[in-house]
């Protein structure tokens, strides 16, 4: 395909055509021109390809496998699982002739309370970003196109289409932002989703700085920009703004808008060929790798079964209780133990081409009592069912009580209003313990939820939303066959009050404030001193892990050079198990309010029994710098910085330094304004604002009284230059010897950056 040259071939009529679908999941065909229709297909964890393109109802989408979702495999820490995900998707669409699967997801959890929480990674953008990038490239990798979503700020499923994010440019650029960054320019993705919400009043459809400014002038991205379903507003700003493909099909509604604006000089036809340049780069570039692949179920279902099993985390293991004995008398007890909540609702749903329960996949391993013990379609208390659960688990060793949100608790859509599992499931588990105290908790859900039982269990295994094959993942889990090693992607706070993001979710009407800033996550409950109930990075094994001899490769470094950090870590238990190494930053002495400490580094390793590794991990300018608004960039402080390495954001088990200095420093220019603490916080202007005291004051009783003059000093620490003319009653002290001091520390510490 020649694109200049089509381009000069199409009428106004046809590009405006091209801008906007064609039904539900088509791009629009141009047979005058040979131009194709592509599909596209939701996804993240499964392919959802719908037969009928008006028809977006899960029964009408082909059978298909279900991967676990996000919030699960955030949790693997693993990049090479995810790209592996990824080869596996990417040729599933292949053989269904898709060329594009809407998803990753790499939206930040700010509140656990957030309906699609399921679909997004993580709290933190950079274990976000290294998730979304890997999963990308595996897909890429097979000839088929990825959209990252929802870009951008898309936190909440209430009023998700009209609502504006009101946040501030370092929040933004560090948190929200930076959880696409990595992956738009590590990655590229062929195709980028614009959330539906506003972002400081302007919707994400139409906002020029995120769509142009940021996005493509800053980032470099070079592929297209889709819109979230329905997310159009005004679709000749979006052109504008750089919005090539409006989704689903406006029915030509839209179109005529584009026609009109170019006709009477409100739209440059300029950026229309923009826009339709692109979506034709993005036809060649599937057309040239389109492929005939066919689609191994069976196989898919298997690997989804694997992945879940690192993905889960093992949260608790009194006494050993895990894995369990096969000899001994076990009781499963719950619905999902023979009907799993494996995903979660709304566009992403699989029509799974099967399922596997735990309770069908322990048949092969010994036998077990099953009792039902709740329902899952409503939440009342079926004093039967809760009887015959008391009685197995009366009768038995050993009960694993299968829990967790049913449906109707987290969907794409809406909200939860609390972290609470069903009343029916924790009066199920309260009568449980009541009888036994050998009891296993596995946890089916999307997102973090409150353990008021956490205390009175022996065991807790977290699986989130597994994928169709969660049965098996959680059975090798239960009973050794495999060693967990997932660790969370988000803290579990002990209560919903404790989430940073309390005050201010989902907002009021039509805004939703970001209040609590860069403080997402683990980054607020470390600043707070709060105790989660289980921490960001935490999870068990069955095995131990020693960590020794941190080395940092320089002491020193200009914020331009690498610094490569390297640790070893031991298996010091008696199974083979896989570790999840995480290496967090902290500025120790920063002038700008920042977090404890950042993750900045993690990698997974495997070690048998006795066996030690030695292992690297890099760090760069990004992994010391703050989003400095004054100057619009990165910037890194001068100072020393703390490289802590640890088994989780609260299990810190090594700790090291490195000096850090900017290769391009920026200061303040010192006013009459600038307080005499500001002056007295750098070296020279101590120095030479104590000689001008000097000039001033009497000489001899400054010496004989230096007490004095400290105190006087901590008094005036933060009195304007300016006002010291009103307060200090000296004839020489005036405003314009403070201009000649100002002027002075000014030329000096001018000429220490030259």
């Amino acid at each position: 395909m020649n694109i200049d040259k089509i381009l000069t071939e199409m009428s106004l009529e046809e590009k405006a055509s091209l801008c906007s679908g064609e039904g539900f999941w088509h791009t629009k065909a141009i047979d005058r021109l040979d131009i194709q229709r592509i599909m596209l297909s939701d996804g993240p964890h499964g392919l959802r390809k719908v037969n009928e393109e008006r028809d977006c109802t899960t029964d009408e989408s082909i059978k298909a496998v279900c991967f676990p979702t996000a919030s699960a495999l955030a949790c693997s820490f693993d990049r090479d699982l995810l790209e592996k995900l990824g080869q596996a998707l990417g040729d599933e669409c292949q053989a269904e002739g898709v060329a594009v699967l809407l998803g990753p997801g790499a939206n930040i959890k700010r509140s656990p309370l957030c309906g699609r929480n399921f679909e997004y990674f993580s709290e933190d953008p950079y274990l976000s970003t290294e998730m979304a990038s890997a999963y990308i490239k595996g897909v890429q990798s097979r000839g088929v196109g990825t959209s990252l979503k929802h870009f951008a700020v898309n936190n909440q499923e209430h009023r998700r289409m009209s609502t504006s994010a009101e946040v501030d440019e370092r929040t933004l650029r560090e948190i929200y932002l930076a959880s696409f960054e990595g992956a738009v320019k590590n990655a590229k993705p062929w195709m980028i989703m614009c959330s539906y919400n506003r972002i400081n009043g302007v919707h994400a459809s139409e906002n020029p700085k995120l769509l142009t400014d940021i996005l493509r002038d800053e980032w470099g991205y070079k592929g297209l920009v889709v819109s979230d379903w329905g997310a159009v507003d005004n679709r000749v700003n979006g052109i504008k703004a750089g919005l090539d493909l409006e989704m689903p099909s406006s029915i030509g509604k839209n179109d005529k808008y584009i026609i009109e604006a170019v006709k009477q000089g409100r739209l440059d036809i300029k950026d229309v060929d923009r826009c339709v340049r692109r979506i034709l780069e993005l036809l060649v570039k599937y057309e040239n790798v389109k492929t005939d692949i066919v689609w191994d179920k069976e196989k898919d279902h298997n690997l989804a079964s694997d992945i879940e099993s690192e993905c889960m985390v093992l949260l608790k293991n009194e006494d050993n209780i895990l894995p369990l004995d096969k000899n001994k008398k076990i009781a499963f007890i719950g619905k999902f133990a023979e009907s799993p909540r494996y995903q979660g609702g709304g566009s992403s749903h699989i029509n799974s081409y099967k399922v596997t329960s735990a309770l069908e996949a322990v048949k092969n391993i010994c036998k077990v009592t099953y009792a039902e013990g709740y329902h899952t379609d409503d939440d009342i208390n079926d004093e039967r069912l809760i009887s015959d659960a008391v009685k197995s688990a009366r009768d038995c060793d050993i009960a694993v009580l299968f829990v967790g949100l049913p449906d109707s608790f987290e969907s794409e859509g809406y909200d939860r209003s609390h972290l609470r599992l069903p009343e029916c499931q924790l009066e199920l588990i309260k009568r449980v313990v009541e009888v036994n105290k050998n009891v296993v908790i596995v946890l089916h859900n999307g997102s973090a939820v409150e353990m008021p039982f956490a205390d009175d269990i022996k065991g807790i295994l977290e699986a989130y939303l597994g994928g169709q094959a969660v049965g098996q993942a959680e059975v090798d889990i239960l009973f050794g066959k495999k060693n967990p090693c997932g660790k969370l992607a988000e803290t579990f706070p002990r209560k919903l009050c404790d989430n940073p993001s309390y005050l201010n979710f989902p907002g009021e009407g039509d805004k939703v404030c970001y209040q609590e800033g860069i403080f997402v996550g683990y980054r607020y409950y470390d600043k707070k001193e709060i105790e989660p109930l289980f921490p960001f990075g935490y999870g068990l094994s069955y095995t131990t892990f020693e960590y020794k001899d941190i080395e940092v490769s320089k002491r020193e470094i200009n914020d331009d050079e690498e610094l490569i950090v390297t640790v070893t870590v031991k298996n010091t238990g008696k199974v083979t198990g896989k570790e999840i190494v995480q290496l967090y930053v902290n500025d120790e002495q920063s002038s700008v309010i920042r977090p404890i400490k950042e993750l900045k580094g993690f990698k997974k390793v495997t070690l048998n029994p006795g066996e030690e590794k030695r292992l690297a991990l890099k760090l760069n300018k990004r992994s010391f710098a703050y989003y400095n608004t004054d100057i619009s960039d990165w910037y890194v402080e001068q100072g020393k910085y703390n490289i802590l390495v640890g088994a989780s954001s609260r299990d810190i088990r090594l700790k090291s330094s490195v000096y850090v200095s900017p290769t391009n420093r920026i200061r303040t220019k010192y006013t009459l304004n600038s307080t005499v603490g500001d002056i007295m916080s750098t070296d020279i202007g101590k120095a030479l604002f104590k000689d001008f005291m000097s000039e001033i004051s009497n000489t001899e009783a400054m010496e004989e009284n230096s007490e004095q003059m400290e105190m006087e000093l901590e008094m005036f620490n933060e009195l304007p230059l300016r006002a010291m003319v009103s307060f200090i009653d000296k004839k020489n002290l005036t405003r314009e010897k403070l201009s000649q001091l100002v002027e002075r520390i000014n030329t000096t510490l001018d000429s220490d950056l030259d």
